[in-house]
């Protein structure tokens, strides 16, 4: 690899030797080297990359005159391709690809080659998307492909192997690699652009997008640069490693990147996946307030603004970003969003499968189309949509908890155990993804394993309040008073310990469970305090009455509360006036079970 290294790096010498450094402390030095590399990326219509460097180099303090970068050294081969190359360029930044790719045969320096091969990609691409537009609803994988790829590996694998292609050639090498469903070759090749070209974006996020797991990153030999930071800051966040993730964006905050609105926005998404709601939307606000015309991430704060229900704000999001530019994907997601919380289902939908005919491979759209399709009743277009969502990345966890979803709607349990369980690899500590586990093992009987399911789903923090409950009633099924009886009263416990209004129905399932236990184990007080509380909900009224009377006529027939029999614990002191503190007994010992 070394050798490798040294014999590409030929090619690109100032940008490479000065972005194998991990140090953050020569921040002009750093600027130096994003303005150089966005001025590269952008000479290969590399537009995004470009973006990304400029972006970054802007948060930065701006460099004086005498410290500008000089533009990169022209060689002998640039200058005989320079008309070529400036004509070319023409056509390719007005998506003539296969113009720009005619007038660039037979060029030798990098640049032009470069050009000429990826005018070549995209033009295979955007015919491919041609295709998919015309066609109506999800394809199937594979009905439509890019016919230059092939054709584009030999060429390219020929290069590679003479030791030919600089950094941005390895980038495309790999690209197309990773197009061929050829991962591991992908992977390799991409690692190797970073070595050789460091400071190029791109590469580090086709990396990014390749790696499903932590192992599997452990095992890369990336170069010892600034830049492995930010991939690392975000390969974390994609792999739902938040903590992690926010450790390594307060670090970047710190050494000088502070005014980036890309770090920023990337805390505001880590906020999001954690569902840490409340400090996403502010961070989103205040992104908004430094970037009013940003359009990236904005379907994710669309997201928060949904689940919030907050229809003024996301009216007014979608109403600011189709003044900006309405046939943006995130445009059409936010739209799409503002009708399905408008109970609009039909048009969410269109607005996403817009989306999707402006990028076939955006992963939030194909995961929100899913979910309207379920809210239509059409789980055969719903499984079509995630699976496509699946292709797109696999670490799509809303996406294998929909195919559970849909499958448990057509009452197919092992098929919805198994994409539960894929969602769950992927958020080990989401409890919704734990409930819906120990709902599907119920249904199949396998009472043991939804035990650990709700008890663990609680244990992590439960989000929907409803694990004890369930775990509650599986107890009772399985004729467990005692247990069921914690379970409930825990339940009741966390929700007044909240503050929350009291509209879970089942706290009044609780009540009533509560009620008739203690009465049979002749704990009038106890058991008249739950009653009480049975009766401020319609459901359990009569039966709270009745039972109140039970009580009164035992106690009037001299019948006294039991000494032998001692319950499980007792109400909570602002429920009840009995202040006996309670004995917190978790139903099983399995806190360390992971389903």
């Amino acid at each position: 690899m070394a050798a490798l290294v040294s014999v590409a790096a030929a090619s690109m010498p100032s940008v490479v030797a000065s972005g194998t450094c991990s140090d953050f402390s020569d921040l002009r030095e750093i600027k130096k080297q994003l303005l150089r590399i966005a001025g590269l990326s952008r000479e290969r219509g590399l537009q995004h990359s470009g973006k990304w460097a400029s972006e970054l180099a802007f948060s930065l303090a701006p460099l004086p005159l005498s410290e500008l970068p000089p533009p990169p050294p022209i060689t002998e081969e640039d200058a005989q391709d320079l008309d070529a190359y400036t004509l070319a360029k023409a056509y390719f930044d007005v998506k003539e690809y296969d113009r720009a790719a005619h007038f660039l045969r037979g060029c030798k320096s990098q640049k032009a080659y470069f050009l000429y091969m990826y005018s070549r990609y995209l033009s295979g691409e955007k015919k491919k998307d041609d295709e998919t537009v015309d066609s109506l609803g999800p394809l199937e994988k594979g009905q439509v492909k890019n016919e230059a790829l092939r054709e584009l590996r030999v060429e390219l694998s020929k290069k590679h192997q003479a030791r030919e292609l600089d950094g941005f050639g390895l980038y495309l090498y790999g690209v197309v690699l990773r197009k061929l469903d050829l991962v591991k070759e992908a992977i390799d090749v991409f690692v190797e652009a970073t070595h050789i070209l460091p400071l190029h974006w791109g590469a580090w996020l086709e990396l990014c997008n390749l790696i499903t797991d932590k192992e599997m990153l452990k095992f890369l030999s990336l170069p010892d640069t600034w830049m492995k930071e930010f991939f690392l800051a975000h390969i974390y966040t994609e792999l739902q490693l938040i903590e992690e993730a926010l450790q390594k964006y307060q670090s970047l905050i710190d050494v000088g990147f502070s005014k980036s609105t890309y770090i920023i926005s990337q805390i505001a998404v880590a906020y999001h996946n954690i569902r840490d709601i409340d400090k996403a939307l502010s961070i989103f606000n205040e992104l908004r307030k430094q970037d009013p015309y940003r359009i990236e991430n904005m379907d994710t704060f669309s997201n928060l603004l949904y689940v919030r229900s907050m229809k003024p704000e996301l009216s007014y999001l979608a109403h600011n970003l189709c003044e900006i530019d309405k046939y943006r994907v995130e445009t059409c997601c936010v739209i799409g969003n503002y009708y399905s919380l408008r109970s609009q289902h039909e048009k969410a939908a269109l607005y996403f499968q817009r989306a999707l005919k402006l990028n076939p491979r955006y992963l939030g759209a194909w995961t929100l189309m899913g979910h309207e399709y379920m809210e239509m009743k059409n789980t055969s277009a719903a499984i079509q949509a995630y699976r496509h969502a699946i292709e797109v990345n696999k670490r799509d966890y809303r996406a294998w908890y929909g195919l559970g979803q849909t499958y448990e709607i057509l009452k197919m349990p092992f098929y919805c155990l198994y994409y539960y369980r894929r969602a769950h690899q992927l958020r080990p500590n989401d409890s919704r993804m734990l409930v819906a586990l120990g709902e599907c093992y119920e249904k199949l009987n396998q009472l043991v394993e939804a035990k650990k399911c709700y008890w663990r789903a609680y244990a992590v923090g439960d989000v929907e309040k409803m694990a004890l409950v369930k775990l509650a009633k599986l107890h009772e099924q399985l004729t467990e008073s005692e247990q069921a009886a914690q379970c409930y009263i825990k339940y009741i416990q966390d929700i007044y310990s909240c503050g929350e209004i009291v509209e879970h129905l089942e706290v009044s399932t609780a009540f009533r469970y509560l009620a008739q236990y203690y009465f049979k184990c002749k704990l009038w007080d106890e058991a008249s305090a739950c009653a009480q509380k049975c009766c401020s909900f319609n459901d359990t009224r009569e039966e709270g009455k009745a039972l109140l009377r039970q009580i009164l006529q035992l106690r009037n027939q001299g019948e006294t509360s039991t000494t032998e029999i001692s319950a499980p614990f007792f109400l909570p002191a602002s429920l009840s006036a009995n202040n006996t503190p309670t004995r917190r007994v978790s139903p099983l010992n399995l806190s360390s079970v992971t389903p």
